[in-house]
């Protein structure tokens, strides 16, 4: 049984969600939000990093996952995206805690099934994979889905390592 850390960075909003997981059952535990404010972006940094550790100190995940920064048409935007990324990433490493990473592309396709699907489809499959009743932000459910990303690739990954060792067995007999 593994936690895991699903983290969607950002320079205003970082979105946090947390799961459970063993075999092929996945369990929500908790996700939220971490708000920078308006301060200098070192500020918003430190609050990011500050959050991350709070969230790991309270809920100790054994697994991190987090989103890869996406190049869109502006640069500054995506450069502050980084250093979000790298702030929390640095919180998760001075816990010691494995951190991989995942694009959005990969993360809305192992969940919706589509690689170019929208928030609300994301929202809306988060929701009914982990059965939430109630609301959730769209940063909180992104997070959540990058961790049930993660989920299913150590699953699958699993799977194709048993399937391969059972090929060569059965190839040398």
């Amino acid at each position: 049984m593994a936690k895991i850390l699903g983290i969607d960075p950002g320079s205003r909003i970082t979105g946090y969600g947390l799961i459970q997981f063993a075999g092929n059952k996945i369990d929500y535990i908790h996700a939220g939000c971490i708000r920078t404010g308006s301060g200098s972006l070192p500020q918003r940094l430190k609050a990011i990093f500050d959050g991350i550790c709070e969230v790991i100190e309270d809920y100790s995940p054994q697994e991190v996952a987090i989103e890869e920064v996406f190049m869109g048409r502006n640069a500054a935007s995506a450069l502050k995206l980084g250093q979000s990324r790298g702030s929390a990433m640095t919180a998760c490493l001075h816990h010691d805690l494995p951190v991989a990473e995942y694009s959005a592309r990969q993360v809305k396709q192992a969940i919706v099934g589509v690689g170019a699907a929208d928030k609300v489809q994301v929202q809306h499959m988060v929701k009914a994979i982990l059965s939430i009743s109630g609301n959730i932000t769209e940063d909180a459910a992104d997070a959540l889905a990058i961790a049930i990303c993660h989920a299913n690739t150590q699953t699958t990954l699993i799977r194709m390592a048993g399937a391969k060792s059972f090929s060569r067995k059965r190839l040398h007999r």
